[in-house]
Parts: C-alpha cells; structure tokens; sequence
C-alpha cells in the first residue's frame, strides 16, 4: 500500500529539518561577544560567550585578542570561579590620548585558564566578562578568539566577517554605532507633558453647575405653584 501523501510529507520535513539541524548545529556553536552592540566612545561590559562543541573533549583554555589597530586603552576583566586571567599588554605604535594623558601601552590579549574541576565540558559554556572603555572611533572591533580542548586541539576563531560570506570559524565582533551628537539632541522634538490629574476645577465647575440647576428647578416649582393658586382663586 502506497503512504499517503500527508504521511510522505510529513516524512520528508522531518528528514529536512533533521539535515538541517546537523548542517547548523556546529556553526551554531561559536564563540561570540555579547551584546553584539556598542557606542563609539563609551564604556561597555561584554561576555565572551565559549560554547563546548565537541562531544568527547573538554574546553581548558580560551584566549582572545583585541585588535592593535583600534586599541581600547581600559580593560577589566571579572573573575570566573576555577579560571585564572592573565591580560597581557603590547607597547602602541601610536599612543592613545585621554584627559589623563598619553597611554603608550594596552591590553591585547586575554587568556583565561581552567583549573581541572572548573573546565567547560560538552554540553556546556561558560562566559568571561570584560570591562571596555573608551571603545574607538570604528565601525567594528574584532576579537579573534582561540579555544582550547583538553586533547590538545584548537579551534581559531578568526575569521572576520565578509559580506555575502558565511566564515567556518567566525571572529567575535562588536559593532560600533555613532554617539548622539548634540545638535541631534537638541532638535529632538520635546517630550509630552503629562496631564494634570488636579480635578479640583472639575469639582469646582460641578458644584455650580449642580447649584444652577437646583435654582432653575425651585423656579420652575414656583410657578407651578402659583399658576395653581391664580386657578384656585
């Protein structure tokens, strides 16, 4: 007996969404900088995000490398419970000017170390946060992160991204937005006033009001009266 047609499609869908799951189930599993999103010039805190994408290996080292060309001259970096920081520093080719002065030198790579019980196994991720200021005057900072399993191998996530190109082993990225200038500040239209919730001339008009209509109904019974009182007489 031939399958009918709602059985054969609901069987090729399952063996589509399946191919599909196994398609982008290990480009799915990358390290990214979280959020995605920052302002030129401002501070901002980002988690590393290292996923564990092999299934027979644990992650024992994760290393990430700010760029010299647009160096970021404060760097902090969190503590992780089992992991141990080192934020190594590079002299600059150009120093970077602050109100406090000249930085000649900044932090250009960030390695974080497992201890054995605190090591990322499958299934799991863990995050490192970074403290950044002031970014720079880019579109974009790419942090090429390399991680490392406990049987040696290493995935280099490097590759930075291209336009109309899907990387195997995309970098970090942050993209940078402009900051609000203050001409853009000040033509914003101003923001809405909220209504008085004062109804104390709402009673005011409501009790004269009442007042008007309670005179207006005591003449009306006056007349009344009397035009029964000139029939009576």
């Amino acid at each position: 007996m031939k399958p009918y047609p709602l059985a054969r499609t609901a069987a090729v869908a399952v063996v589509v969404t399946a191919a599909t799951l196994v398609v982008a189930g290990p480009a799915a599993a990358h390290v990214t900088v979280n959020p995605g999103t920052a302002v030129q010039g401002g501070w901002t805190k980002v988690s590393f995000r290292v996923p564990n994408e092999k299934d027979t290996g644990d992650t024992t080292r994760v290393e990430v490398n700010l760029p010299t060309a647009t160096p970021i001259a404060s760097v902090s970096l969190r503590p992780v419970t089992g992991w141990t920081a080192v934020a190594e520093k590079t002299k600059l080719p150009t120093p970077i000017r602050t109100d406090d002065g000249e930085i000649t030198e900044a932090v250009t790579r960030i390695t974080w170390t497992a201890a054995p019980t605190a090591v990322i196994k499958p299934g799991q991720f863990q995050e490192f946060d970074v403290s950044l200021g002031p970014l720079p005057d880019a579109d974009q900072v790419v942090f090429k992160a390399l991680q490392t399993y406990s049987d040696g191998d290493v995935v280099r996530w490097i590759d930075e991204p291209t336009p109309g190109v899907e990387a195997a082993h995309p970098a970090p990225v942050l993209r940078l937005t402009a900051a609000a200038t203050d001409d853009a500040v000040a033509s914003a239209p101003p923001a809405p006033t909220a209504a008085s919730t004062d109804d104390s001339s709402d009673d005011g008009y409501g009790y004269g009001l009442a007042g008007v209509l309670l005179g207006l109904a005591g003449l009306v019974a006056g007349l009344l009266a009397y035009r029964r009182t000139t029939r009576n007489g």
